[in-house]
């Protein structure tokens, strides 16, 4: 495998990416689809055989798995963002949470002597498996230019590195400060409150790559950006639609959700142009009854496989359905909760009636007999929940589709009441809880007010620059300092070569991690590496063992304490490292910073003051199961300019892909948690020993003379027609739409132009690519 992005010789093709992100192949590469159940036996094996890899057995492993995810008593599984059971299960856990957790514990060190032996220059040409395989950092270490390698330096000295680059810069806009998903609500708060501080609302975070659509959709139809159901609702509805989700890797914790939903009769709608193993059956490795018998349940009664970004055309089709049946049938159409509760429906239905039926079965690539067997599932339910996840928001048009199937909800009265609503899938453990607790760069007037009365700060108002505009500004020089708290954010941004160039570009770069990863390789003049804590481990201050708070997807705020000793004397708190760096940058702050850090109620207490929705906060949430933050629509009250949900009437965009090209979207393989690559394999798709793959339709590799598993070369075309290359990839034949395609991110993120991003979220379109496939010559 390579990469062909040679800039010298043409100017609208950019240098090559050098390195592997998986580790070397165990064997051969192979291909046999994937007929069991998700989770079950084949979970329970994969788990035992990786922590007996990772020496988390027998000890840690077990323990750790007894502790997460248990309210008030143990700590928040570090991987997706499902909500706790409310039932009380002894053993709420995942594969993939397992998988993190033991990853995080691992016995492997990276201290001053590995960085002594191996120069960054070396460092670079490594896997990213092998980076994060080192296991976890222990000190704080320093780029030498001189000798290429890190050194050792003191957590004093190296606040004084980060606040002095801060103090001389001549605008604190030519600072960012990056947020992952894994930052606690307490380490967020602290975190915007330093930026703000210091005159920046340069906040991005991961949301700008994932779910930015959703939350700017919402808030236009229904006033919030968020889900208004909780996991009480997907007990009880009738039917659940489930859009661009692969929950068995992305969100496993649903599988009990889907299994339970069909136990009870509810209809179960997947769409998604692959039908991952999510879709057809599971057993839960909690019911001891089915793993013992081997009984799996199903967890689909309808899937629909649509083509890359035909979504809101099938959710369009489906409102038109219940429009056409509403003139004869008076039950299909909620009309007492549209009159009371919506503004624009006239506009809304006009829209539908004049989208034809022959547009709709193009777009969404599925027939009307099938669209209207989606229809027929909504009508007949009582009570409907929509969620969805990235395959319906990294596209161009990713608002209107969100917008779509508020829509949808909205015709027959599907809010505001138990066992319905919109449902957002958010991926990282806490990402909606950093948006809501300050990590924004478009902030409300209404907020910086508050934070500016409570915190007796003068916050900028100008707004800031998310992910795509961070780099396109470190690129241009403009932006000198980057400061990311966790995450991977070299590998995990679009357009792989441009990231690079862009942070090498910097100043000073600072990664808060706890493991080596590609970040740390890839910096800037200046860089540091300040290892924190993970989420797993004792939090020891001044005040005793600390806990923190995070917000899963459905806006239940709970805590999460560590069990296991830090994996060295010298790491610190997130809270700790901001707080250091906060008071290196701004001496003559009046934020009491050292104040806060001995204990993580006094935070609390001030983000009672300044957050809506977090009263009465340090009682609230060591409530069981903690609390759930107000949802204003779920009460029928609209923060909308018009008072009430407001209906969208966007024409239907064109997404058949031009002759000759395909559209393809990146994923992740199952084994696989964000940029954390464990293997290179993917059980639930029948791959082994390779991630350098594209999944074809068998007739679209047919028409280029592409053989199984034969080498092809990968060539996108981005908006301003400049190209990017991947060659040397192997097709593999699979269940996917004619006229698409799919692979692994991060990978094949070098294929997504920077400029390729959704002009309604600004987003990087990574899941609807333009691509031509050829064979290898």
């Amino acid at each position: 495998m390579s990469t062909d992005q040679d800039e010298s010789t043409a100017p609208d093709e950019r240098a090559p990416l050098e390195h592997r992100v998986g580790p070397e192949p165990e064997g051969e590469p192979a291909f046999r689809p994937y007929h069991h159940p998700a989770a079950g036996w084949g979970a329970a094996k994969s788990v035992t055989r990786f922590m007996a890899r990772e020496g988390a057995l027998p000890m840690d492993g077990p323990r750790a798995i007894m502790k997460m995810n248990h309210e008030n008593t143990g700590f928040d599984c570090p991987g997706c963002a499902w909500p706790d059971d409310t039932k009380g299960l002894h053993l709420d856990i995942c594969e993939n949470g397992i998988k993190h957790v033991t990853w995080e514990m691992t016995r492997k060190r990276v201290g001053r002597e590995f960085f002594a032996a191996h120069s960054v220059t070396e460092l670079a040409g490594w896997t990213d498996y092998d980076l994060e395989n080192q296991g976890r950092l222990t000190e704080p270490m320093v780029y030498d230019p001189d000798s290429d390698h890190y050194v050792p330096i003191s957590w004093k000295d190296a606040f004084a590195l980060v606040g002095r680059t801060l103090r001389e810069l001549e605008d604190p806009n030519q600072a960012s400060f990056y947020t992952s998903g894994r930052l606690g609500n307490e380490a967020t708060f602290l975190y915007q409150l330093m930026a703000r501080e210091l005159g920046t609302n340069n906040l991005p975070d991961c949301s700008n790559m994932c779910h930015e659509a959703s939350g700017r959709a919402m808030q236009a139809s229904l006033g919030t950006g968020k889900g208004t159901v909780d996991l009480a609702d997907w007990e009880t509805a009738d039917a659940l639609f489930i859009l661009g989700v692969n929950a068995a890797s992305n969100a496993p914790r649903m599988l009990t959700a889907l299994t339970g939903a069909h136990a009870r009769g509810a209809q179960i709608v997947h769409v998604n142009p692959l039908v991952e193993a999510a879709a057809r059956r599971a057993i839960i490795p909690h019911d001891v009854k089915d793993m013992a018998t081997f009984h799996a349940t199903k967890t689909s009664t309808l899937n629909l496989q649509v083509r890359i970004g035909g979504d809101m055309a099938l959710v369009r089709g489906m409102a038109k359905a219940i429009l056409e049946q509403s003139v004869t049938d008076p039950k299909a159409l909620d009309r007492e909760f549209v009159e009371r509760h919506t503004t624009g429906f006239e506009e809304y239905r006009a829209a539908c009636e004049a989208t034809p039926w022959e547009e709709i079965e193009t777009q969404s690539g599925l027939s009307r007999e099938d669209v209207l067997k989606a229809a027929r599932v909504y009508r007949e339910a009582d009570r409907s929940i929509i969620s969805w996840c990235l395959g319906v928001t990294q596209h161009e048009h990713g608002v209107d589709t969100v917008r779509e199937i508020v829509n949808l909800l909205l015709l027959r009265g599907n809010l505001g009441r138990e066992g319905a609503g919109p449902s957002p899938v958010r991926g990282h453990s806490n990402v909606q809880g950093n948006r809501t607790c300050g990590i924004d760069h478009h902030p409300s007037e209404e907020f910086l007010d508050r934070l500016a009365e409570v915190c007796a700060i003068e916050p900028p108002r100008e707004h800031g620059l998310d992910t795509v505009g961070t780099i396109k500004a470190m690129h241009d020089g403009d932006v000198k300092v980057f400061v990311g708290m966790g995450g991977n954010f070299a590998l995990a941004a679009p357009d792989t070569p441009y990231t690079y160039e862009a942070l090498r570009r910097c100043e000073l770069t600072v990664q808060v991690s706890t493991k080596l990863n590609r970040s740390h390789v890839v910096h800037g003049r200046r860089a540091l590496i300040l290892p924190c804590l993970g989420r797993t481990e004792k939090d020891h201050q001044r005040k005793g063992i600390q806990s923190t708070s995070v917000e899963d997807s459905m806006s239940m705020v709970h805590m999460s304490i560590g069990m296991k000793r830090p994996a060295s004397p010298h790491l610190l708190s997130e809270p700790a490292v901001i707080a250091g760096m906060a008071r290196a940058a701004l001496p003559d702050s009046a934020t009491p910073w050292e104040w806060y850090v001995e204990d993580y109620d006094r935070i609390r207490d001030t983000m009672a003051k300044a957050l809506d929705g977090f009263e009465d906060f340090n009682r609230r949430v060591r409530l069981p199961l903690g609390f759930r933050i107000k949802q204003p629509a779920r009460e029928l009250v609209f923060l909308t300019p018009s008072g009430k949900a407001e209906f969208a009437s966007p024409p239907l965009p064109d997404v058949v892909p031009e002759p000759g090209t395909l559209a393809l979207g990146t994923m992740r393989s199952h084994d696989q948690w964000n940029t954390t690559i464990y293997s290179d394999n993917d059980r639930y798709r029948g791959i082994r020993n390779l991630r350098t793959l594209v999944f074809m339709n068998r007739s679209d590799m047919r028409e280029r003379g592409i053989a199984d598993m034969a080498p092809v070369d990968i060539t996108s075309t981005a908006r301003d027609g400049s190209r990017r290359h991947l060659n040397g990839y192997l097709a593999v034949p699979y269940d996917i739409p004619r006229g698409c395609a799919a692979g692994y991110m991060p990978e094949m993120n070098v294929l997504c132009a920077l400029d390729d991003y959704s002009t309604q979220s600004d987003q990087p379109i990574m899941k609807h690519l333009k691509v031509t496939i050829e064979p290898t010559s």
